[in-house]
């Protein structure tokens, strides 16, 4: 065969079932139809002679053939798009661009307020967009261009492009004047006490519900909510904890009303960074907006 015979969009669709193995998810990443990504890739077996994806378990495995071609087709469509991408200029004051980032309601609540007084000066034709994903997809929709940035801790997000923006630590928040707080004790007396509490926790952060899970704490976990920012209100009106980065604790114990607590929690110690896809690090849009927000927020 040759390199004539061969749609681009035929090995962006290839690229995007071997990296999801899943067809579906391929073209929901490539706004495609499940009928038309299914066409594509029967095309795309025909041309290459062979099945390049079987059925398994949820969704499809590569053939041997497929894993051979999998690095060079990545490779090519990674240089393309660079090579694309660097010939574009990108103006901020002019630009009218949409950024897509990944965040979760508390990051939004930590970052966005600055950053958008930011763009309002720099970039005022700027829109930005966020979009909330499990961390099991965040790699793939930013290789796929369907997000342009991912903020938050995210240990288990593999094969980006990143950068440290600040550490953070969790603590747990408590109302002003709680009965727990008269009584003076630290370290392991802090955490030792914690089974006095009872807790409110947050469903999408999980590692807050692993640090409660760590202590046994369970049973005292009277609340699941979505988000983190509701929490102020339910802490500010009962007597119910919640563990949280203390970051975003002080943005709510500065305005009154509360009081925060530093127990020698498991997992307390994390790091917040940015992260995007290699396939668009040399996009000058992209790299405008990541130098912008590593000015803002990186600590040192």
């Amino acid at each position: 065969m040759h390199i004539k015979d061969i749609d681009l969009n035929l090995l962006r669709l290839f690229d995007a079932v071997y990296r999801t193995r899943n067809v579906s998810r391929a073209a929901e990443l490539l706004d495609l139809t499940q009928p038309a990504a299914s066409q594509g890739l029967t095309r795309l077996r025909l041309l290459i002679k062979d099945p390049l994806f079987v059925r398994a378990g949820g969704g499809v495995q590569p053939t041997p053939k497929a894993d051979r071609l999998a690095d060079a087709v990545r490779s090519a469509l990674g240089t393309l798009e660079q090579a694309l991408n660097e010939s574009a200029l990108f103006e901020p004051l002019q630009s009218r661009k949409v950024f897509r980032i990944h965040m979760s309601d508390i990051g939004e609540g930590r970052f966005l307020p600055d950053l958008m007084v930011a763009l309002r000066r720099l970039a005022p034709g700027v829109r930005l967009e966020t979009l909330p994903l499990a961390s099991s997809d965040i790699a793939q929709t930013l290789d796929s261009g369907r997000i342009d940035f991912a903020f938050g801790f995210l240990p288990t997000v593999k094969d980006t492009q990143r950068v440290q923006l600040l550490k953070d630590r969790y603590i747990v928040l408590l109302r002003e004047g709680h009965p727990f707080i008269k009584r003076r004790r630290s370290g392991q007396a802090l955490l030792d006490d914690l089974h006095q509490l009872e807790f409110v926790a947050v469903r999408t952060h999980s590692d807050t519900l692993r640090i409660l899970q760590l202590l046994q704490l369970e049973d005292r976990l009277r609340l699941t909510t979505e988000h983190f920012m509701v929490l102020p209100a339910i802490v500010k009106s009962t007597d119910l904890g919640v563990v949280m980065p203390r970051n975003i604790a002080r943005t709510f114990a500065a305005a009154g009303g509360y009081a925060i607590i530093e127990p020698p929690l498991p997992l307390r110690d994390f790091t917040v960074s940015l992260h995007w896809s290699k396939r668009f690090e040399a996009d000058p849009g992209n790299r405008w907006l990541r130098q912008t927000i590593v000015d803002l927020f990186a600590e040192g």
